[in-house]
């Protein structure tokens, strides 16, 4: 696997009142889309050879691709999107579960999606993705634990 960027925080906890504290500081959504496209180029490089049928992520409009190493102690986790918004999405849920045992992945909430109001304002077609990315997380770390 690539270097990894994260974690940036020592703890899931810790990235989500990062991640809350960022969104505060924009007034609207069009400023906090715009900052998502920002995080979202800041991703990792994603090897074209990792974009497989095998590494897609289904339950995305679109193309989600991601890959997973480690053990229970540590899961590192690499994702990319076609999509700029997407993968400033997929930043955020790298920087609260990436680099984090499976047993902390496992106890740790997705708080700061409504924390800062993505789920209100995210397509269906987003949220589904979203929730088909952090599903996939989750079972790979209940995986990696059992």
């Amino acid at each position: 696997m690539t270097e990894s960027t994260f974690p940036l925080e020592p703890t899931a906890d810790a990235a989500q009142a990062a991640i809350r504290d960022e969104f505060a500081f924009f007034g609207d959504w069009s400023e906090r889309y715009q900052y998502l496209i920002d995080l979202g180029r800041k991703l990792p490089e994603f090897p074209e050879d990792w974009r497989t049928e095998d590494n897609r992520l289904h339950g995305c409009q679109s193309m989600v691709w991601i890959v997973a190493s480690g053990d229970a102690t540590r899961l590192d986790f690499a994702a990319i999107s076609d999509s700029a918004i997407v993968s400033g999405l997929i930043f955020l849920t790298l920087r609260v579960y990436s680099g984090r045992s499976a047993e902390e992945i496992l106890a740790t909430e997705p708080g700061f999606i409504a924390d800062i109001g993505l789920a209100k304002h995210l397509s269906p077609t987003r949220s589904n993705g979203l929730a088909a990315l952090l599903a996939w997380i989750r079972d790979h770390a209940a995986k990696a634990g059992s």
